[in-house]
């Protein structure tokens, strides 16, 4: 049995879209270990002397359909009053105690697979001070978000597995670097192969930022991490940002990784894309 607890802030003001990315950001915690959600509990916070009542019906109302997409059911949950509106679920999911996935087990010789673009946090708070315009937001990006893992995951597993993590609230760096600390390896990083959303580099450029960028870097920089090119800030930046219902980063041997690539394109998973490779060195990251 996984148990696992998740919630957020508004990424954005439509409470449909922040329902659905909200569920999604919970429900891939399960995924990420190898495992089915069964059950979840809605964890509600909500100003409701501020903010009319059917914009929770919204909140709840995407929730829902997500946890119904991933073939869960939603039992019930606790709602508190706040200054703000957070959403998220309390998912209960199963794996076999023996197929468990952690992201602690790649090995020498792995090829990572990322399964969606990075940059979504700078894109929000862009999107709050009107440099980024919502419809390209909805568009572009929230569809990407608001996707489950699931199926990315399902594919996975028909391969040699050796370990997954999501990508979240640390930025590609911070979860590479548990990754390497896990396996007790290093882990080697093109910057070219990285795959961004559209505008979130422009964003960075405007001097756009998160609140996330300055403590994920901090924490990078106390381990082990060398970088062997030169980048603009903006580019800096996107290495640390925090994504919302980030996608999977997969590790399998590197002679299954075009295999799983065709496999997970063919599955709808049309962003997924080799970023590195594991190599046996001393812990830490190789960004080249």
């Amino acid at each position: 049995m996984i148990n696992t607890v998740d919630f957020i802030t508004p990424p954005v003001d439509d409470p449909y879209w922040f329902g659905q990315i909200s569920a999604a950001n919970s429900i891939s915690d399960v995924y990420s270990m190898g495992g089915r959600p069964v059950t979840a509990l809605n964890v509600v916070m909500f100003p409701s002397k501020h903010l009319d009542m059917g914009v929770l019906n919204a909140i709840l109302r995407g929730g829902h359909d997500k946890v119904l997409e991933a073939g869960a059911c939603l039992v019930g949950g606790h709602t508190v009053d706040d200054e703000e509106p957070k959403y998220g679920l309390c998912v209960n999911g199963v794996v076999h105690p023996d197929r468990i996935i952690t992201n602690a087990g790649a090995r020498a010789g792995d090829a990572l697979i990322l399964t969606k673009p990075l940059g979504s946090g700078v894109l929000f708070n862009a999107t709050r001070s009107g440099k980024f315009p919502f419809p390209e937001l909805e568009r572009d990006i929230l569809p990407s978000l608001a996707a489950l893992n699931g199926p990315a995951m399902e594919v996975a597993l028909k391969f040699d597995l050796h370990a997954c993590t999501d990508i979240t609230g640390f930025g590609i760096l911070g979860h590479l670097l548990e990754m390497a600390h896990g396996c007790d390896r290093r882990i080697i990083v093109p910057h070219a192969s990285l795959p961004f959303y559209p505008g979130a580099l422009d964003m960075y450029k405007k001097g756009e930022t998160t609140g996330s960028n300055k403590a994920n870097r901090a924490m990078v920089a106390k381990h082990h991490y060398f970088r062997q090119l030169s980048l603009s800030e903006a580019e800096d930046e996107l290495l640390y940002d925090p994504q919302t219902s980030g996608g999977l980063v997969l590790a399998v041997p590197a002679s299954q990784a075009k295999d799983l690539l065709a496999a997970l394109h063919a599955a709808g998973v049309s962003a997924a894309s080799r970023i590195g490779e594991v190599v046996d060195s001393p812990v830490g990251i190789d960004l080249v």
